[in-house]
């Protein structure tokens, strides 16, 4: 794009045509006039130059061109068509013997092109299998030079496949004494170079036929668009569009739908809105495909005005919307709750004889929902049939789920109930579907009813309603009916890879491990269809139970199955177990591992690690260090097994590619130092940097990760050290762990071991960057060395290192923090006259400053002052004014100023509502806050976690355990998985007030549900034993231990039990 800002995209014109010199003086020839170009030869021998006109014409301009040759094509098309006694044959014409044979030769008649022009095309697409710089264009092509004319060399050109082709035929066409410059011919290589991506080439075209004098029209400038369209290039589409639009040349429709079509693509729909009122501007006619694109993106922007102005523009002029724009118009007008113009909608689609989809649908049902009003929804039904929409139960399906997406368990079992009522409830499906429901919301006791319910009717149970079953019985870890359940499952055939999974992941995680190793015997003698997923499964208790030699036979069977015999996995695990051997004859080539071969081949390691046969393990290594990423993926697999908690294989693997002469990548040696410092065995952490350390190409990961391992083990004044002597060598911690030691030294409350770094880095010259810069003044900050602090921001600027948006907020906090405000509106001030764009985000800043001051005047004085000055507060800056309000807990004002922000058209959003909702909890106006979920709700926002936590722990907070946990089933409803947060305030609620019942049956319903938690497994402990349940305490005490996982011994069951 930057080769067409000099020339094309610029405010001169469009192109200055050099002058041209007199024509001479023609001379009059016997030959007066010559033929009509386009009329049938009158003898004259075609090899003969054309004689000169009398009265010679000026060269046709390019649109003249086009022209004359569009109506040539007309011409030979009539000219095929009509057979028959009113075909237009041309008159007889009398030619000499020779004229004649040279007629025939060039095989011309009845024909598009003649044989030299076919043998051109030909030759030159010849060479679309050779290389770059493998044939020379000039050598293929001598054979026809002087040969062909201008016109017949741009057909040539045209009928090339390849970019290549283009470019080199082109470049030869320019040496020919017939070229002449053509806006046609460029725009055919434009049009190539833009089909195959070549932008750039494409520009530099574009450039050399202006610099050609060739004047570009609407077909070169809308290839350019297209090409630009075609490969995302928007940024540089729009500035030729500008540049076209100014030079006052008309687009086609076809252009303008292809730039549309790319801008919606990447969700660019200001773009699109922007391009079609443009496009209206300039008169171009839009059709059917354009008001689908645009009416789309009017909806996806929130315009619903626009978009409903244009869809009646649509309608006006008698297109008729496709069913894609229709459901988009629906569900926008069903969310604004316009109830008549959604079912006007409805029925126009309907009088179109277009069928509506699911998702229209389910707008529909959406908005009957919302209105309660169940006999229009019934209604919605009956219609359904009378339109022949199959209303069976993949349709009541849709309903059933809906409510259970939207939490309302009990209004899909009213639903349910009806379709009983009503008698339409004969098929399995909706049963089964309604079971679902009941297993997403965790209730698996319904989810069995159900399904004993349907037993009850004398309903056959299909396949799919045994594997539903089955997964209400793992769900609910009845091991004797799974069973049975699976048993009959394998009656119906042999049983799927899915439901053999979820037995196998019942049997592991209630450690029936014999049984476990029993059911693969079954699975497998029964011949399932192992998935990757099972398989994954298996092997992962293969690891687990160290059964080597049972991975190899499980192995070695699939690897005779034809659709393993391609999978990555079952290949990688192959070849750990067989190394080259099952490699094809002649390959010993190894192709780099992927995901799945990586995890492959860290279980198989595992394994063979877990056999203790050390000179296997090394065998398998060097095998894997072959490949060529085998380095990396071994290093892969110690960052792997860290995060797995397995810190014996990380070790021993690590230790095993140094035996070897391999250095680790630094990102796995960075891990298991960070490991041994997580462990706090710092010894270890140093001997693997100086092991490593030399050998680093990222010796500054190294440095971090070390200081890391400092801080992990308490050691901040070692870790002072090691910079010291780090130093001293002369070596260069790098700005990341320099940052990293300050803050292990501030957070220590070191903060004067913190000053001398920072003095020891000035000293050194050491080269830092913004984020040091803003650690180094955050630490004297908290050091409450303000004077040093406002020291190192003027060192920054010293050096000329520029200061983020961030160091003047830091800044700001070092002269609030000093209690002087004026000093930091200063800085405030100062940082807007340095250039830095005080935006938005700048204002907003200083006012969440004011409300964590506790200053909420001020900053809703500073609110204001920002929209005097004519900055229009985003959906941001509302909310920081309503989190210091919230946080002041002024409820009232809170309140007002979500009024404000909706009369000002700011749309609020899930964090407005969570502020508000928190503004109302601090004040205790929880029906207020309920009311805010319910409005919510209304305007098409889902509640979030965040937003009923605020509720839940207010209601535990004050001892309120029955509508906490009212609470928490309201997010399971919702659809919504708590956060850990939420389990422990339910669960902490129930122990602090002495709810020791419910506390029991809250932590055993989550079992499973959440990753083992410190606190909530120690919560759990002294609940059980407050009642004398002390096997269940040991066996989490044990289950802790075996994680890993430290116990809380403080707590105290009821200690707040008083207080209610």
């Amino acid at each position: 794009m930057e080769a067409l800002k000099s020339s094309f995209i610029s405010p001169l014109p469009f192109s200055q045509t050099p002058s041209k010199p007199k024509p001479p003086k023609p001379t009059i020839s016997c030959s007066a006039i010559s033929p009509d170009p386009w009329s049938l030869s009158d003898g004259n021998s075609i090899n003969k130059p054309k004689p000169k006109s009398k009265n010679p014409k000026n060269n046709l301009s390019d649109d003249n061109a086009r022209r004359i040759i569009k109506s040539k094509a007309q011409y030979l098309s009539t000219l095929r068509r009509n057979q028959g006694s009113n075909a237009q044959t041309p008159r007889w014409i009398k030619r000499s013997p020779e004229q004649m044979v040279a007629y025939l030769e060039d095989d011309r008649n009845g024909h598009l092109y003649g044989k030299h022009v076919v043998a051109a095309i030909k030759r030159v697409r010849s060479l679309a299998g050779r290389g770059e710089g493998e044939y020379d264009m000039r050598v293929v092509m001598a054979g026809f030079v002087s040969v062909l004319s201008f016109r017949e060399m741009c057909t040539v050109l045209k009928e090339q496949k390849g970019w290549r082709q283009v470019r080199d035929f082109f470049g030869w066409m320019k040496l020919q004494l017939s070229y002449r410059p053509s806006v046609i011919v460029y725009t055919i290589v434009i049009r190539m170079y833009g089909q195959v991506g070549k932008i750039k080439l494409a520009e530099e075209t574009f450039l050399e036929m202006l610099e050609s004098g060739c004047e570009p029209d609407e077909v070169a400038c809308g290839t350019m668009l297209c090409a630009y369209a075609r490969w995302g290039r928007h940024k540089a589409m729009e500035s030729f569009y500008s540049a076209v639009r100014e030079r006052g040349i008309s687009l086609t429709i076809a252009v303008y739908n292809f730039m549309l079509s790319s801008l919606q693509k990447k969700s660019l729909h200001v773009n699109v809105t922007e391009l079609w009122r443009q496009m209206v501007d300039t008169g171009v006619v839009p059709n059917e495909f354009t008001y689908t694109v645009v009416i789309s993106s009017f909806v996806k922007q929130g315009q619903a005005e626009q978009a409903f102005e244009t869809y009646r523009e649509m309608i006006k002029l008698s297109f008729i919307p496709e069913e894609v724009t229709y459901s988009l118009l629906i569900s926008l007008s069903a969310k604004r709750g316009d109830t008549d113009e959604t079912l006007r909608l409805y029925r126009s689609m309907r009088s179109h004889g277009i069928v509506p989809s699911n998702f229209t649908c389910a707008s529909l049902l959406a908005l009957h929902y919302r209105n309660r009003d169940y006999s229009r929804a019934l209604s919605l039904f009956l219609e359904m049939g009378k339109y022949k929409i199959a209303a069976d139960e993949v349709i009541y399906g849709l309903l059933i789920r809906i409510y259970g997406k939207l939490g309302l368990y009990e209004d899909a079992q009213k639903t349910f109930r009806e379709i009983k009522t009503l008698g339409l409830l004969t098929d399995e499906k909706t049963y089964i579907t309604m079971t679902q429901v009941h297993l997403n919301s965790g209730n698996f006791e319904e989810a069995l009813r159900i399904m004993e319910e349907m037993r009850a009717k004398n309903i056959l149970f299909s396949r799919f309603a045994f594997i539903v079953l089955l997964q209400c019985n793992v769900m609910k870890e009845d091991v004797a009916a799974a069973e049975g359940t699976f048993q009959a499952l394998a009656k119906t055939g042999i049983p799927d890879a899915r439901s053999c999974k979820d037995m196998l992941s019942l049997y592991m995680k209630l450690s029936l491990i014999d049984k476990a190793k029993s059911f693969i015997v079954q699975v497998r003698k029964d011949g399932v269809n192992f998935d990757e997923e099972l398989l994954k499964t298996v092997i992962k208790l293969y690891c687990q139970e160290n059964m080597l030699k049972d991975a190899e036979q499980l192995i070695d069977d699939l690897n005779t199955i034809e659709s393993f015999r391609n999978n990555k996995f079952i290949q990688t695990i192959s070849l750990v177990m067989h190394g080259e051997s099952v490699l094809p004859d002649g390959d010993d080539s190894f192709e780099p591992l992927d995901a799945h071969g990586t995890m492959a081949f860290g279980m198989m390691l595992s394994l063979y690690m877990a056999d203790g046969n050390g000179s296997g393990i090394e065998e398998k290594l060097k095998f894997l260090l072959n490949t060529p990423n085998g380095l990396t993926v071994a290093s892969q697999l110690i960052i792997n097994f860290i995060k797995e908690g397995d810190a014996s294989k990380a070790e021993c693997l690590h230790a095993l590619l140094l035996k070897l002469g391999y250095t680790p990548e630094d990102v796995a040696s960075a891990s298991m130092i960070s490991l041994y410092g997580k462990q706090r065995k710092l010894k270890q952490a140093q001997e693997v940097f100086a092991a490593v350390a030399d050998s680093s190409k990222a010796r500054k990961l190294l440095y971090s990760s070390m200081i890391d391992a400092y801080a992990k083990c308490g050691t901040s004044e070692e870790a002072y050290l090691f910079f010291r002597e780090e130093t001293v060598k002369g070596h260069d911690l790098g700005a990341v762990a320099i940052s990293m030691l300050v803050n292990v030294l501030t957070d220590c409350g070191k903060y004067r071991l913190a000053e001398n770094v920072i003095r020891d880095c000035f000293r050194n010259n050491m080269e830092l960057d913004t984020v040091a810069y803003n650690t180094f003044i955050k630490a004297m900050l908290d050091a409450g060395r303000l004077h040093f602090a406002a020291s190192i921001y003027e060192h920054m600027l010293s050096l000329g290192v520029v200061p983020s948006i961030h160091t003047y907020n830091t800044m700001i906090s070092v002269h609030g923090r000093g209690r002087n405000l004026d000093k930091a509106v200063e800085v405030f001030k100062m940082a807007q006259s340095r250039g830095v764009a005080l935006d938005e985000k700048a204002y907003t800043n200083m006012i969440c400053y004011y409300g964590k001051a506790g200053k909420s005047d001020e900053a809703s004085l500073l609110f204001r002052k920002m929209r005097e000055e004519g900055i229009k507060p985003g959906q941001v800056s509302y909310n920081i004014m309503m989190n210091v309000y919230s946080t002041a807990t002024l409820h009232h004002e809170a309140e007002e100023l979500f009024e404000t922000m909706q009369r000002d058209g700011c749309s609020p959003d899930s964090f407005t509502y969570l502020a508000l909702i928190r503004a109302y909890t601090k004040g205790l106006k929880y029906s207020q806050a309920e009311e805010t979920i319910r409005l919510m709700r209304k305007n098409g926002i889902s509640p979030s976690c965040a937003h009923f936590n605020l509720l839940l722990h207010a209601f535990a907070k004050t001892g309120r355990t029955k509508e906490a946990a009212m609470v928490f089933e309201e997010i399971l409803g919702a659809g919504l998985i708590p956060e850990l947060a939420c389990y422990r305030a339910l669960l902490g609620a129930y122990m602090d007030y002495g709810h020791v019942e419910e506390g029991i049956s809250f932590y055993e319903k989550i079992t499973g549900l959440v990753e083992p938690d410190r606190f909530i497994m120690s919560a759990a402990v002294h609940l059980y034993q407050s009642v004398g349940m002390e096997p269940k305490s040991e066996d989490i005490l044990k289950s802790m231990k075996s994680l890993g996982i430290s116990f809380l011994d403080n707590l105290v069951v009821g200690s707040k039990a008083q207080s209610i």
